[in-house]
């Protein structure tokens, strides 16, 4: 019997719920990237039009926004279909009907702004990044009070302060 995969979100935050800033990340913490690296490498990653395009000049070489994920991209403007390994849904509700059908263990919502607004409601598991101060931002994280921290580990990168946490509803 097929079980469906826990919905998980990841993201980095400041004490604001600050996510970015013009299309842009306000810090670059190394052991933050290696964990997204490590947490879903494998997995199934839902991104918004928005997030998806930023990424994409990273990963030009491989056509891809995440070389060894299986990615769905959100867009109201592009239409259901799938390009060089990349899954398109109109909605996060018809992301996450995909991610279900393809993903056995677990998917992550990956943002931005309002793919978590819309993703909150489905999430059973959060795993932030909480970067000490308030840094300029016009794109935020939505409230997540309704969950409960089961994990929580300190830590320092050159000028940054900041804690990895895991939170379950």
């Amino acid at each position: 019997m097929k079980t469906n995969p826990i919905i998980s979100m990841i993201a980095a935050m400041d004490e604001n719920r600050g996510i970015g800033y013009q299309g842009r990340i306000p810090w670059h913490i190394r052991e933050d990237l290696l964990r997204f690296k490590h947490l879903t490498t494998g997995k199934t990653v839902i991104f918004g039009r928005k997030t998806y395009e930023s990424l994409l000049g990273y990963y030009q070489r491989s056509g891809r926004p995440m070389p060894e994920r299986k990615t769905i991209v959100v867009s109201r403007t592009i239409g259901s279909n799938e390009t060089h390994g990349i899954h398109w849904a109109n909605s996060i509700e018809e992301a996450l009907v995909l991610a279900r059908k393809i993903e056995p263990e677990e998917v992550f919502i990956s943002g931005g702004a309002q793919i978590f607004s819309q993703g909150i409601k489905y999430a059973e598991k959060l795993y932030l990044t909480i970067v000490k101060g308030k840094f300029q931002a016009d794109a935020f994280f939505p409230d997540y009070s309704d969950f409960k921290v089961i994990k929580e580990e300190k830590k320092s990168y050159e000028k940054y302060f900041f804690k990895f946490i895991e939170l379950i509803k």
